[in-house]
């Protein structure tokens, strides 16, 4: 699966023109490194400001439901069992739990996540230049999900890619510029910028549903390394998909997740991935606004190198 092959062939960059775009974001992003990120730009002002986005109190969930079936995209799924009192198993009388536990690979192909800060090594370092030798056996040193141990609130901002093109839903291998976003942005008359958190819609969970899984480590759409770039110079605090963040195949030779590299490691921009954005959608539409009050809430997991998430939206 490669959507628009003249499309994705045009785009490709060697090794040396990634290396000059990572050199240019890093230039475009705020001088040093704070130790929490991005997400240093989300202060006090800017949460009340984010409260303000209220104006109908209708909520929904960003996240996907947790799938405890093999899918190709989803080989190794979430355990879920129950480990309480079942049918077979009740006694019928006095009190009993019903109980269970979950099991989960975090960074898979198929359920809502979030990116620490330590997830991505790129010649040997972390973001900030943290060396990678701070991941041990016990877990992550520095820039762990701990990070965002108090959760994360912010204004949400959504720019539905699909509608800009007027198509259900990007094909896996297309990916999105930095003047789609732009032009996104003039079409539904709202901008992202400082403390914001971006949530960029493809339509991957429209075709996964109305198709069937894939393979999407092998074919996904997502944004162009390019567009990072601008994202850089906006100071975004978090990047959110309903996919990966980047496609597949990478347009950056030698390099499978040029996104996750300029974003997490260049940036220090926690990353959210595989969302579903399909019941916003429409409370955004109805509204006629695209920005919103988002609370995200990871597990604190100390060490970790991310986490399964639901992230509230609030109009």
């Amino acid at each position: 699966m490669e959507g628009n092959p003249a499309q994705h062939n045009a785009a490709r960059l060697d090794r040396a023109g990634f290396d000059d775009l990572y050199r240019r974001v890093v230039a475009a992003a705020p001088a040093g490194a704070h130790p929490r990120g991005a997400l240093e730009t989300i202060t006090p002002a800017r949460v009340l400001a984010a409260v303000g986005e209220v104006r109908t109190g209708r909520h929904v969930s960003l996240a996907a439901p947790v799938t405890t079936r093999v899918r190709p995209d989803n080989p190794e799924p979430a355990r879920r069992p129950m480990t309480g009192v079942v049918a077979g198993r009740l006694r019928g009388r006095g009190l009993e739990f019903a109980r269970d536990r979950i099991e989960m690979n975090v960074h898979g192909d198929a359920d809502s996540h979030l990116d620490a800060l330590c997830h991505v090594v790129y010649n040997g370092t972390l973001h900030g230049g943290v060396p990678a030798t701070t991941l041990t056996e016990d877990g992550a040193e520095a820039l762990s999900v701990e990070l965002a141990e108090a959760g994360i609130v912010g204004r949400g901002v959504l720019l539905d890619i699909p509608g800009l093109r007027g198509v259900p839903w990007l094909e896996p291998g297309e990916y999105v510029t930095a003047e789609e976003l732009l032009a996104a942005e003039a079409a539904q008359g709202v901008a992202f910028g400082a403390g914001d958190l971006l949530f960029v819609r493809l339509g991957h969970r429209r075709r996964r549903r109305e198709l069937g899984p894939w393979d999407a480590a092998a074919g996904r759409a997502g944004l162009h390394p390019g567009a990072v770039e601008l994202l850089a110079e906006r100071r975004i605090a978090v990047l959110g998909s309903d996919s990966n963040n980047d496609c597949a195949p990478s347009t950056v030779d030698g390099v499978g997740f040029p996104v996750h590299v300029l974003a997490v490691h260049a940036l220090g921009v926690h990353l959210l991935d595989y969302l579903q954005f399909e019941d916003l959608l429409p409370l955004c539409a109805d509204a006629g606004r695209w920005s919103f009050l988002c609370v995200i809430a990871p597990l604190r997991l100390a060490g970790g190198t991310g986490s399964p998430v639901s992230p509230i939206a609030v109009l």
